[in-house]
C-alpha cells in the first residue's frame, strides 16, 4: 500500500480524509501513483496533473522522505520508505506571492 497525503482542498473535493492508501500496479512511479489516485477519486482527474499532457500542474508539489520530488521524472521509482508504507507520498499546493 502506498500512503498519499493531500491538500485540504482536494481533500475536500475527493470527500477524504488526510491520508489515501492506493494499491499502485507496476513500478511505484509519480506516474503510477496518479494513475492509482484518479482511478479511485475520479474527481480528482485533472487537478494535479493536465489531463492532456500529464504534467504536473502549476503550483502543485512532490514531497517524499523531506525531499522535493517536484521535478523528477514522472517514471523514477519513488524512494524506498515509500514503496515499503514507512513514508507518504505528499501532494502539496504550493503557494506563491510576495
Amino acid at each position: 500500500m502506498i500512503r498519499v497525503v493531500l491538500p485540504h482542498h482536494l481533500r475536500t473535493l475527493s470527500g477524504t480524509g488526510r491520508e489515501v492508501c492506493l494499491e499502485v500496479e507496476g513500478d511505484v512511479t509519480q506516474r503510477n501513483v496518479l494513475d492509482s489516485l484518479e482511478a479511485a477519486y475520479p474527481m480528482l482527474r485533472g487537478t494535479i496533473r493536465d489531463p492532456a499532457t500529464q504534467r504536473r500542474r502549476p503550483f502543485i508539489r512532490f514531497f517524499a522522505c523531506e525531499e522535493d520530488l517536484s521535478h523528477e521524472s514522472p517514471d523514477a521509482v519513488l524512494p524506498a520508505r515509500v514503496l515499503s508504507g514507512d513514508e507518504p507520498l505528499h501532494v502539496v499546493g504550493a503557494m506563491a506571492g510576495g
